[in-house]
């Protein structure tokens, strides 16, 4: 005779119940199964399903610097200098503040200069309005259409 623990022996009760039959999901397979082994692949799940980025993983050094490479982009669509001025504050004051207390490794954070951004958003902002999109009544028409060149030849085979 077996041992059966009182978990298995509740487990094996309800299956004889039918308290699992026609569960969402029933008869597929599950997610991931086979895919490669990834020791991670439960963060990689909860930030997939929260729908978080996987920068929030990084250590706030990386972090910052990551977020200082991607200041141009973050500031492109933005109306006035004053927001620029104050996000580049904003992240100015972050980096600041690792730099009086630092945590996780010791990775070199430059400062972002406010001047220099805004320099760059400046040039930015003038060439996109120097350069408009044309638009269908100052675009120049389409070219004629080329014929086709194996035209002429199917009609010299179909003579045969």
């Amino acid at each position: 005779m077996r041992y059966e623990s009182v978990v298995e022996q509740r487990i094996r009760e309800a299956q004889e119940q039918g308290a699992f039959d026609d569960l969402p999901g029933a008869g597929r397979p599950l997610r991931g199964l086979h895919g490669p082994q990834d020791e991670n692949w439960w963060v990689r799940s909860y930030l997939e399903r929260e729908g978080l980025p996987a920068d929030v993983l990084l250590p706030t050094p990386l972090r910052l610097r990551r977020e200082i490479d991607r200041l141009p982009e973050t500031v492109r669509d933005m109306e006035t200098e004053r927001e620029v001025r104050d996000t580049v504050a904003s992240l100015a004051a972050r980096v600041a503040q690792w730099l009086r207390f630092p945590d996780g490794p010791q990775v070199a954070v430059r400062m972002p200069r406010a001047d220099e951004v805004v320099a760059e958003w400046r040039a930015d902002r003038a060439a996109r309005t120097a350069s408009p999109v044309p638009s269908a009544e100052t675009a120049p028409p389409d070219p004629a259409p080329r014929r086709r060149r194996w035209g002429r030849l199917r009609r010299f085979l179909r003579r045969d």
